[in-house]
């Protein structure tokens, strides 16, 4: 009997103020899409990391006809000092840091530009002897990149050293940044749902200031007669958070999984599973957020 009163009484709010109760429903939405976003982010980020860090070299670029680095003053590189440079690679002073190596002609080097850049216009503009030739590294520890850069960059027909890891670095902190807009963006429409939340409740429980009084004088408990409120609310929540999660789930699935991963079939992207992770979170999440300000708000304004 009490089960079917509270549930009569949530669903007389959820039909008396229908408009606000959409409005949170909303506002939770969209807050918890910008929070799921940002987990997403990190989960992303942190695919990335694992991914292409086993996978990043260092490559010792060889000085070409054009080059201008102070150990290209001979000019090209010529083929001793290219000898010496790989019997260095091989040297067990080097070697112990050195999972493989392999050598990269400037032939191979436009092949692999004409392959990253196919869709590009800049293609037609650069020709083979542009690039340089090199050798591509695969270290045992990423972390020991400051040993082959300090052995190499001095040497000649050396142009240049450079870590790959330190490229995606830059890619992670633009990621990260997004991922701290993500947030306070979050937290701005967070603050929005506590208001919103807050608003609705009261004006729920002004509605129905005479329903709730005379629960109070037939002895009605203070549970009995703030639930209905505080359910009203949290369901609002719920929905909106539902959406939200579902919302991920699309754009991991259909963005994710069918527009960049055939775009960039090299990267590994976050799965569906992996963005339905954080439901259980953007769910307790809104829960935690609608019960909190129900609570404050009957506290105020509704005195039992």
């Amino acid at each position: 009997m009490r089960l079917a009163f509270i549930l009569g009484e949530i669903a007389s709010g959820l039909r008396r103020n229908l408009a606000m109760v959409v409005s949170v429903i909303l506002v939770t939405f969209v807050s918890l899409t910008f929070v799921g976003a940002a987990g997403m982010l990190q989960l992303q980020i942190n695919q990335m990391k694992g991914y292409w860090y086993d996978r990043v070299q260092v490559a010792i670029f060889l000085c070409g006809p054009g080059s201008s680095a102070a150990g290209c003053a001979g000019g090209a590189v010529t083929p001793d000092q290219q000898k010496s440079i790989q019997a260095l690679l091989a040297s067990p002073a080097v070697a112990q840091y050195v999972n493989d190596y392999h050598f990269e002609s400037q032939a191979e080097a436009y092949q692999h530009f004409k392959e990253q850049f196919a869709n590009s216009p800049i293609v037609d503009s650069v020709t083979p002897d542009q690039l340089p030739s090199s050798f591509r590294i695969n270290l045992k520890d990423p972390e020991k990149y400051q040993i082959i850069s300090e052995t190499f960059s001095s040497r000649p027909g050396v142009e240049t050293v450079i870590d790959q890891r330190q490229l995606l670095e830059r890619l992670f902190s633009v990621m990260n940044g997004a991922s701290f807009v993500a947030i306070v963006i979050a937290a701005v429409m967070i603050v929005c749902a506590i208001l919103l939340i807050g608003t609705t409740i009261r004006l729920s429980a002004f509605s129905r200031r005479r329903e709730t009084g005379i629960m109070r004088l037939v002895g009605a408990s203070k549970l009995v007669i703030q639930l209905p409120f505080v359910l009203e609310g949290v369901i609002a929540a719920v929905v909106g958070a539902v959406l939200a999660s579902a919302t991920l789930w699309a754009v991991a699935r259909f963005f994710l999984g069918d527009v960049l991963a055939k775009q960039y079939p090299d990267t590994a992207f976050i799965s569906p599973t992996q963005a339905l992770m954080l439901s259980p979170l953007l769910i307790g999440l809104g829960v935690i957020l609608a019960g909190t300000s129900s609570m404050l708000t009957l506290r105020r304004y509704l005195k039992v």
